[in-house]
């Protein structure tokens, strides 16, 4: 019975950890989108914003996911949260700056691109710019484990 609890202790924590790294990367995917994305999503009911969320949200859980397993070999349980932190983190920073790079490829401001909505469906740049996220996710995930 301890070990139940204790392993649900440890889930708790990597749980904390990953959240932390969610947060940080709801924070770079604000400071490269126009607007306060939290209000375009929930008040704007910006449909391109919710898109991009939507796929940055998962692509950030893929590679928490893959680092919570390449932890699994560390050494000790601190080590093993810092390191998901650290690969987490180093996750969000390749996402926003292929993000940004993309954006200064593509014609017009990609961020603005991606907010277009005319009411009934997202840019396809939003889409574009999701996939782009979960692509860049498989390969940190792939790099960390």
């Amino acid at each position: 019975m301890a070990e139940i609890f204790e392993s649900a202790g440890i889930a708790v924590l990597y749980g904390l950890v990953g959240f932390v790294v969610m947060v940080v990367g709801f924070v770079a995917l604000d400071l490269v989108t126009p607007g306060k994305l939290f209000h375009v999503v929930w008040t704007e009911r910006n449909r391109g914003a919710a898109v991009l969320l939507a796929g940055q949200t998962v692509a950030v859980g893929l590679v928490i996911e893959a680092s919570i397993r390449a932890s699994e070999s560390e050494l000790g349980l601190g080590h093993g949260l810092l390191s998901t932190l650290l690969y987490g983190l180093a996750g969000v920073v390749v996402m926003t700056l292929i993000s940004l790079l993309v954006g200064m490829l593509t014609p017009g401001r990609l961020g603005a691109a991606v907010l277009d909505d005319d009411g009934t469906r997202p840019h396809p740049a939003a889409w574009v710019q999701a996939a782009m996220y979960l692509g860049t996710a498989f390969m940190v995930g792939a790099a960390v484990s």
